[in-house]
């Protein structure tokens, strides 16, 4: 899979599952609104607050999961990060495209922008008679540099 059938997959499907490492390492996964910027990047929103914010801020590793519903995934693996000064105005631009009823949140001050750059996805096609599983292609994805858990 190329990295422009992704970004479609991922628009055309609108929501995943994001998981993270809570402070005692343990899994912790929410269902959330989730598109992809016109790089390949996977982009959300969450509450300052959340459990996701605080953990992303501890370890910035994420395992996404989009799809299901109609027999085909996107699983993919990656680094989150907070995006700040014109990514962060590109990134916003690009989930609001995607979500602009979530808009007045942004303005608000209510939610935060998290980015992530993948270093990892298969998309699976559970349709047929026998799966068919397929590497996606990421190649020059911008990447957030890599932080040891526990560092901020």
């Amino acid at each position: 899979m190329e990295l422009a059938e992704l970004i479609a997959y991922v628009r055309a499907q609108r929501a995943g599952v994001v998981s993270t490492l809570g402070a005692d390492a343990s899994p912790q996964a929410a269902y959330l609104a989730i598109t992809a910027s016109g790089r390949g990047e996977l982009l959300f929103d969450a509450k300052p607050d959340s459990r996701k914010i605080a953990n992303l801020r501890r370890d910035a590793r994420v395992a996404v999961v989009v799809g299901g519903a109609d027999g085909t995934t996107l699983q993919a693996e990656g680094r989150a990060d907070f995006p700040a000064d014109e990514e962060l105005e590109r990134c916003t631009a690009e989930y609001l495209d995607a979500f602009p009823e979530f808009a007045g949140s942004f303005e608000a001050g209510a939610v935060v922008l998290v980015r992530i750059a993948l270093d990892w996805a298969r998309h699976g096609d559970f349709r047929g008679e026998t799966p068919v599983m397929r590497e996606v292609a990421l190649g020059a994805t911008p990447r957030p540099p890599r932080r040891a858990p526990g560092t901020a």
